[in-house]
């Protein structure tokens, strides 16, 4: 039986807005946006290009702070927190997969993943075992010692999946994930997606793909900085 608690919602965005000032105007990004994320959801957020999807997707992860209007994570204010400990908060609790994978070219796949971990102050030997199974869930077992540029495209993205998922985040915002894969690529991915959902991880989803959308749990729809279904 559940308690109150598990069925608080993981996020709650109340009433935000995002203005950018230009010179002679201000130019209203997103419109009084409000909903709610439960724990183990998997949303696809779609729109036009243009609408503020990753505006919005880039305020969830607190790489940017709303104009007005808040994000509660089980119950907290984000945005109330300091500068440090909101950077902990995205470092532990957020994971990002964006629609260009950012590997450091120079590094292995075993490296590019683990490094989170290294940065956050893991101890070696805990990061490097974490790193290991989190590549093997990912189906890159056999690919550790290779670099981004000895990988397939849906290899590079498999990656940035492993490493968005090192710290063990509540939350994975992912920003088109498979807009620069082949339908089939994209479509194994977005099943790894799903599969890892399925073990309690909440996804947030970028995606012009209705057919990916549709196997979402839910769909989040946005027209003019607003939602509209």
């Amino acid at each position: 039986m559940n308690d109150r608690a598990d069925m608080e919602p993981l996020i709650t965005v109340q009433n935000l807005n995002k203005s950018f000032t230009t010179p002679g105007s201000s130019l209203h990004v997103l419109k009084d946006i409000s909903f709610e994320v439960q724990q183990g959801a998997m949303i696809a957020l779609m729109g036009p290009s243009g609408v503020g999807k990753s505006t919005l997707l880039h305020i969830l992860g607190t790489l940017d702070r709303p104009t007005s209007g808040s994000v509660l994570f089980e119950g907290v204010n984000v945005f109330e927190l300091k500068d440090d400990a909101l950077a902990q908060f995205r470092s532990r609790t957020v994971g990002f997969v964006f629609q260009f994978h950012h590997l450091m070219p120079e590094f292995n796949t075993f490296e590019n993943t683990v490094m989170p971990a290294l940065i956050a102050g893991i101890n070696r030997g805990e990061a490097d075992s974490r790193a290991r199974q989190i590549l093997s869930d990912v189906g890159l077992s056999e690919r550790l010692l290779h670099k981004p540029g000895e990988l397939s495209g849906g290899e590079q993205q498999r990656v940035a999946v492993a490493r968005a998922l090192m710290l063990h985040p509540k939350i994975v915002l992912a920003d088109e994930p498979t807009g620069n894969l082949d339908t089939k690529t994209g479509e194994d991915l977005f099943k790894l997606l799903a599969s890892l959902n399925s073990k309690g991880i909440t996804f947030i989803i970028v995606t012009h793909n209705e057919s990916l959308a549709s196997n979402c749990g839910r769909t989040i729809r946005m027209k003019d900085g607003q939602i509209v279904g």
